[in-house]
């Protein structure tokens, strides 16, 4: 037993660790979390009365559209602008959280807020040099992958005894990054390579970077339709990031496809009939549709929620206190067709409903008094009745 301890990676030693304590003290595995100091400790979820059974949650993120350009009429995405949205709720006062991209998948897994160099898509991949910790739960400091003392949500479920993976277009080789300190060569898409670490959240994180298991957990878009077979060997949580072209990020593309959201229409159509078909999905999942910001900073940097300035940068958004009004579309066995919610949102709401829906602690700017949650205005199809 002892010499399979010592080979235990460190992110295993830690989740071991939780359910120890969790064991012993009685609270349970769900309220137990490494902290630097108590400002650092997540604020336990509240009565959840409302979330109904969901165990399979997915979550796809397109790049840099507006409310308008992809919901309005004339969207170059009909799939998801008529078809999905005529399958589900429209949170029409959805919001991203910062300028550029990657702080908004960031804040998605672990409620963590801007720095500058996060703002800056985080073009060399560095260490976060943590400086202190102030409440709700913000790591205090400069750079772009956390220490092992961060938190995220993926630590969550694991404690939790729940499953997880990213599925990233073009990834290829398992949990893929560049080297510590290093230029981060994705920046830029290639032929035959579109993968951007900027858009796979994971890899900011050293508890899952530096894990043994990584590359079972952070693989290849190529693995979800054979995951999605069963329930058994789908995820609880799936977290999909298309490529470069297919997100609507480059217009037009480097291997001659048009891009944007026309681009975006197409993969959602391939992609998206595999999961609503999968039986995790049909027994009880949950998929959320979303853009990780707008525009960009200059055309919208609107925020909602209560954000405002943080320890790291005065204004999240660049030029605003948020990363624009994007939309999003929630569709459930528990949500009614066709449907839409005007209740402000954003993507520290969707950490924390995510967080609902598993019984975890709020982590981070998901811990913000009065922050909406998902509720009956999403799940609306009077399931609890």
């Amino acid at each position: 037993m002892e010499l399979a301890v010592i080979r235990m990676s460190n992110r295993s030693r830690y989740v071991l660790a939780l359910l120890m304590i969790a064991c012993i003290i009685g609270l349970g595995a769900d309220l137990i979390r490494p902290a630097a100091s108590d400002a650092a400790a997540p604020t336990a979820t509240s009565s959840t009365a409302y979330v109904p059974p969901i165990k399979h949650v997915f979550v796809i993120n397109i790049e840099n559209k507006g409310y308008d350009s992809t919901w309005g009429a004339n969207s170059a995405a009909p799939y998801l602008a008529q078809t999905l949205r005529s399958k589900g709720v429209l949170l029409n006062n959805y919001y991203g959280t910062a300028h550029n991209s990657q702080p908004n998948y960031v804040a998605q897994i672990s409620g963590q807020g801007p720095n500058d160099q996060m703002q800056g898509d985080c073009q060399v991949y560095s260490a976060f040099a943590q400086t202190g910790t102030v409440a709700p739960g913000q790591a205090v400091g400069q750079g772009c992958v956390f220490p092992t003392s961060v938190p995220n949500l993926t630590d969550q479920l694991m404690a939790r005894g729940a499953t997880w993976k990213g599925y990233m277009e073009d990834m290829g080789t398992p949990c893929r990054h560049p080297a510590l300190n290093a230029v981060d060569d994705t920046q830029k898409a290639r032929v035959g390579d579109q993968y951007a670490v900027r858009h796979n959240p994971f890899m900011y994180f050293s508890s899952i970077t530096g894990a043994a298991d990584c590359d079972q957990h952070v693989v290849d878009l190529g693995q979800l339709s054979s995951d999605l077979a069963s329930a058994s060997t789908t995820p609880n949580l799936s977290y999909i990031t298309p490529n470069l072209c297919h997100d609507g990020h480059d217009a037009p593309c480097v291997d001659g496809e048009p891009g944007g959201l026309t681009s975006v229409n197409t993969w959602l159509q391939t992609w998206v009939p595999k999961i609503l078909s999968s039986p995790a999905y049909k027994n009880d999942g949950m998929l959320v549709i979303t853009a990780d910001e707008s525009d960009g900073p200059q055309s919208d940097a609107s925020a909602c929620c209560g954000e405002g300035p943080g320890p790291n940068a005065a204004l999240p958004g660049i030029t605003g206190l948020g990363g624009g009004r994007i939309g999003a579309v929630v569709l459930s066995p528990y949500v009614t067709g066709g449907t839409w919610s005007t209740t402000s949102y954003n993507h520290y709401s969707l950490l924390a409903s995510v967080e609902e829906v598993f019984k975890l602690p709020y982590l981070g700017y998901a811990g913000t008094s009065g922050l909406n949650r998902f509720g009956l205005d999403v799940y609306n199809s009077g399931w609890n009745k």
